[in-house]
C-alpha cells in the first residue's frame, strides 16, 4: 500500500509538471506598436463638392451674362 501511494504521488507530480510546461509553452504574445507613418484622413470629398457647386454657380452666371456663347 505504501508503494501504491508513491506511484499515485509520482503520477500526480508528472501530470502537474506536464500541464505546467505545456501551459508555459502556449502563452500568447501580444504586441501593441504605434504605426510608423502618421494616420491621415482624406477630407477632399466635401471640398470637391463645394468647388463643384461654386463652379456650377459661376457657369450659370456666365451663361446668363453671355446667352449667345453656345
Amino acid at each position: 500500500m505504501y508503494g501504491e501511494g508513491r506511484m499515485i504521488q509520482f503520477q500526480y507530480t508528472a501530470w502537474a509538471l506536464f500541464v505546467l510546461l505545456t501551459s508555459m509553452a502556449c502563452t500568447p504574445t501580444v504586441k501593441v506598436e504605434p504605426p510608423h507613418e502618421p494616420i491621415t484622413i482624406n477630407l477632399n470629398i466635401k471640398l470637391d463638392a463645394d468647388i463643384r457647386v461654386k463652379l456650377e454657380e459661376d457657369a450659370k452666371k456666365d451663361i446668363a451674362a453671355n446667352p449667345g456663347i453656345f
